[in-house]
């Protein structure tokens, strides 16, 4: 049995808990959109056509925030498709996924279902084929209040009060050579500045998020937030970073260690932003949007668009069924989130339904809650007040990938008003159980209020329509507090949520 230990201070806080680092994303991809959250034929459907199940689930979920409407597909988009009486409404190609897009839902219809969701929007821009030009076009239509054609088009479409969006993402992965109208760093960053500032000239106090690189494994990764920085710095709020991660070739332990890579990537982005605003002798601090993170196996035939003059609307895409240990990094990978909200000020899990998705649903009938949902849920509920740096001192596991890697890692939150604090661990063991001690003396006199943790003895199980609750996070029995120490027994390849109070 490995052991290790924890140090918990409240006066060593990281930064504030941010309801945006719960974030997720809706794209126009598979069956995200399209008998996703849009299913006007399924029993629950409200008069919009959105699913009444899902929006319960989303709700459960704990989503602050929603990117819409991509991803890769918002960098062929023209958002003035999706507006208007639908029957009048053009379908087009979706270059990005091979697929046929109705545009049944558009600008409109997502701004309804985020305030059904109680989810905050975040717009993203096209910046593939498009310009500046139409970026002011939709600023225009979304969040002016009248008195100018696209405003006053906004309202004769039903929205008679101005969306005021203030998050806008500028195109998505510009620095993938995959991505419509991919561009050099100078040319995305000299764009994005021209967008920026001429959206600026709208609303001076929207929060603009730039293009930062879609993977720490890119050739240009570093040289590109460098570059695109040095054009956009002084006009932006934000750099996006994407990461996904996946089991390879069975190495479960580099699997459960992919939190270090978001650690480094987190670091990276940050250091080269802080480099810039040295050089530009700038007070202004930029802070990242990890805008795009999860697991995905992309090496699966569901990844894989169709191919040839097959253009569905709305095919079978993405549509990973995770495991116990995805949920594990997942939980994992919100630690990282957790840890650096310092810097990290938004993130979105991508995505939300069906597309890598935390929750599923077939057309027209069940919807379910994979393995991923229940890590994200219990951190966005019991995630409150402060983030706290936590003293580690545990053994190191050797990874093929990573090399030697804590076995525990964890962050703990604090809500001063209430005293409450929630420690978060994950036990990255592929075999042992760990015996975790947490000195909470500094809190005062505490009590184990709950512990939940999710582990399996067959880490590969999946949830299903069929069954969906045979493997769920359930009391871990082990927690107690003695003498200001807490102890609790964490499984091999689990993660656990411990909470105190008075």
């Amino acid at each position: 049995m490995l052991t290790a230990s924890l140090v918990i201070d409240p006066a060593f806080v990281v930064g504030p808990v941010r309801r945006r680092t719960f974030g997720s994303f809706v794209e126009h991809l598979g069956r995200c959109v399209y008998t996703g959250i849009h299913d006007p034929e399924h029993a629950s459907a409200d008069e919009d056509g959105f699913r009444g199940d899902v929006l319960d689930l989303v709700k459960e979920l704990g989503t602050g925030t929603v990117r819409y409407p991509g991803g890769n597909f918002v960098s062929g988009y023209r958002w003035e498709d999706g507006i208007g009486p639908r029957e009048q409404r053009p379908s087009r190609l979706d270059l990005a996924w091979h697929s046929t897009d109705p545009n049944t839902v558009g600008v409109d219809e997502f701004m309804r279902w985020a305030k059904k969701a109680d989810v905050e929007p975040m717009m993203a821009i096209n910046l593939g084929t498009r310009g500046v030009q139409e970026a002011l076009d939709i600023l225009e239509y979304c969040n002016v209040a009248g008195g100018t054609q696209l405003s006053d088009l906004r309202r004769a479409n039903g929205a008679e009060e101005p969306y005021g969006i203030k998050m806008w993402c500028l195109g998505n992965e510009m620095d993938g050579p995959w991505q419509i109208g991919h561009k050099t760093a100078h040319e995305y960053g000299r764009l994005a500045t021209e967008a920026a500032r001429a959206m600026r000239m709208v609303d001076p106090d929207l929060e603009l998020v730039v293009c930062g690189s879609s993977s720490s494994a890119m050739p240009t990764f570093g040289t590109w937030e460098a570059t695109v920085l040095e054009e956009a710095y002084e006009y932006v709020d934000y750099i996006s970073a994407h990461a996904y991660y996946s089991e390879k070739d069975g190495d479960l332990a580099s699997f459960l260690a992919s939190a270090v890579d978001m650690d480094h990537f987190i670091d990276s982005v940050s250091a080269t932003a802080d480099a810039v605003r040295a050089a530009k002798k700038l007070t202004k601090r930029i802070h990242i949007s990890f805008d795009e993170w999860n697991v995905w196996y992309q090496h699966r035939a569901e990844s894989r668009p169709p191919t040839g003059d097959d253009w569905p609307v709305a095919p079978v895409l993405l549509e990973d069924r995770y495991n116990v240990a995805d949920a594990v990094v997942v939980g994992n990978l919100l630690i990282s989130l957790l840890r650096h909200t310092d810097r990290v000020h938004s993130a979105s899990l991508a995505q939300l339904v069906n597309v890598i998705a935390p929750i599923m649903t077939e057309p027209g009938g069940r919807s379910w809650r994979q393995t991923t949902f229940h890590p994200f849920a219990l951190t966005s509920e019991h995630a409150k007040g402060e983030v706290l740096q936590v003293a580690v001192d545990a053994p190191t596991l050797e990874t093929e990938k990573f090399g030697e890697v804590s076995a525990l890692d964890a962050v703990a939150t604090r809500d001063p008003e209430t005293g409450a604090v929630a420690i978060f661990a994950v036990n990255r063991s592929t075999t042992e159980t760990l015996t975790l001690t947490v000195d909470v003396r500094s809190l005062g006199d505490v009590r184990v209020v709950g512990a939940q943790t999710l582990s399996n003895p067959d880490h590969t199980w999946a949830a299903s329509a069929d069954d969906a609750t045979s493997v769920l996070p359930v009391e871990n029995g082990t927690a107690a507090v003695s003498d200001g120490v807490v102890t609790v027994e964490l499984p091999a390849v689990s993660w656990s949520v411990v909470r105190l109070g008075a």
